[in-house]
């Protein structure tokens, strides 16, 4: 680690703005930028399956309030939402003086499931609409073969929803990858912030806001191509045959 911290040093000798401390901030603001967005993602698709299986339920004593849940978080901004719940929590009686304050009162928690609740709404509307589009020939196949309705959706219909959403799941992780910059306005050290920390030390704002720019753009590209190549390898029975 000296030596590593030694060479950057040396290779950023006479340069004011991006020395080893700034790139430390930057370094914190990848860290805690990954975190948010890859926990809130994960828990957010746990919680959109089941969501989305009660969505296209029949039933409008399951579907409606899942409907209602997704219409909320996908009609009102993110930033919105994170305000409500980072500054609302506190108002809340009795929270102050529970086991969950220690953890609330940290910035972090707030962001987090601001944007889980976000990621899950939207998420869930992706699977539904992926349930659905299931074809009814796959669906009348497993009747044939003798199997439940759990288990024709967790053999036939999720497999198969699965795959078609994945290119605009895809496009939802990079929404979020995008929306994590708004963290910054409550006080988190994410990748904005250090920017905006940055920014204000040396003023200069090009400097500070294209490289976290460069950052967001290669994080992006790696994110295009991780689900690029997992459509290559899940959806190649769609490819036409002579297909390159």
């Amino acid at each position: 680690m000296d030596q590593l911290n030694q060479w950057l040093a040396g290779l950023l000798e006479g340069n004011v703005i991006f020395t080893p401390q700034t790139l430390g901030y930057y370094w914190t603001g990848l860290v805690t930028t990954s975190q948010l967005v890859f926990l809130s993602l994960i828990i957010g698709l746990v919680l959109a399956v089941p969501l989305a299986i009660g969505r296209s339920s029949r039933h409008r004593w399951v579907s409606l309030p899942i409907y209602v849940y997704t219409y909320v978080f996908r009609g009102t901004p993110l930033l919105i939402q994170l305000y409500i719940i980072y500054y609302g929590v506190v108002f809340v009686e009795g929270i102050q003086d529970s086991m969950f304050w220690p953890i609330l009162k940290e910035a972090f928690y707030p962001a987090l499931i601001a944007f889980t609740l976000n990621t899950a709404a939207y998420t869930t509307e992706i699977f539904r609409g992926a349930i659905k589009a299931t074809p009814r020939g796959e669906i009348e196949a497993a009747r044939a073969y003798g199997m439940s309705q759990s288990l024709t959706m967790r053999r036939i219909v999720l497999p198969s929803a699965f795959r078609r959403a994945l290119p605009a799941y895809g496009n939802e992780v990079i929404f979020m990858l995008h929306a994590s910059a708004i963290a910054s306005v409550v006080t988190l050290m994410d990748l904005t912030g250090a920017a905006r920390f940055v920014y204000a030390r040396f003023y200069a704002p090009f400097e500070a806001f294209i490289f976290v720019a460069a950052i967001y753009l290669c994080l992006t590209f790696a994110i295009l191509y991780l689900f690029r190549y997992l459509e290559k390898r899940l959806l190649a029975h769609l490819k036409p045959l002579g297909g390159n």
